[in-house]
């Protein structure tokens, strides 16, 4: 891939509440070489980024996923109680490994024994400077599920505990909605029995290889 030169020549905070708008002024070296013309963009700033977790209990075979109300599908009129994996922002003191035993607990009420990466990506390098940060968490599974969240942040988050393979079926019947729980899904189709085993093995003394 292409690395060639950039300035940000200038940024504008357009908006600051919850969230930050800043807008860039910026010139970059072209493909042919030339510099192309001073132009703006409106970035939704969203820095150090997110970190969320497939959590996931190998010894019962269960994901554990939650339930809450997001305002963007409301504004186009869809159901804004999505499912997703737990997942949320990235504190400035914190490393995205502490984001996500944090977000877990406080999302879930279940503890990280492990942590896998799967990957780290833009949500949407157009628009936003998110970054994301995804695992795979293994835990324990409660025995039930309940209603989770910080009362300081307005949340009301339910928690589900579903077979792995409903989980999967959710994803390939198009029930999901959240493009980071999208992208962890897919990754734990593909990784199930694989990663059963590895943390099943661990269980019971073995080191992992």
């Amino acid at each position: 891939m292409s690395k060639k030169k950039y300035s940000i020549l200038m940024r504008e905070v357009l908006f600051q509440g919850f969230f930050r708008i800043d807008r860039l002024h910026v010139q970059h070296e072209k493909f042919d070489g030339a510099l192309s013309p001073v132009f703006t963009r409106e970035v939704f700033h969203r820095s150090p980024g997110v970190a969320g977790a497939l959590l996931f209990d190998p010894q019962h075979d269960k994901v554990i996923m939650v339930e809450q109300f997001r305002t963007a599908p409301a504004i186009v009129g869809m159901n804004p109680w999505l499912m997703e994996i737990p997942i949320g922002m990235v504190d400035p003191n914190e490393t995205p490994e502490q984001a996500v035993r944090r977000e877990v607990q406080e999302e879930t009420g279940c503890v990280v024994q492990d942590l896998l990466p799967i990957m780290d990506y833009f949500s949407s390098p157009g628009a936003t400077d998110e970054y994301v940060h995804l695992y795979a968490a293994r835990t324990t599974a409660p025995a039930e599920g309940g209603i989770h969240g910080l009362v300081s942040e307005n949340e009301d988050i339910k928690v589900h505990i579903l077979d792995a393979a409903q989980a999967i079926a959710m994803l390939y019947a198009n029930e999901v909605k959240d493009a980071q729980t999208i992208v962890a899904l897919q990754w734990f189709a593909t990784h199930h029995t694989d990663l059963r085993s590895r943390w099943l093995v661990s269980d019971v003394g073995t080191p992992i290889i």
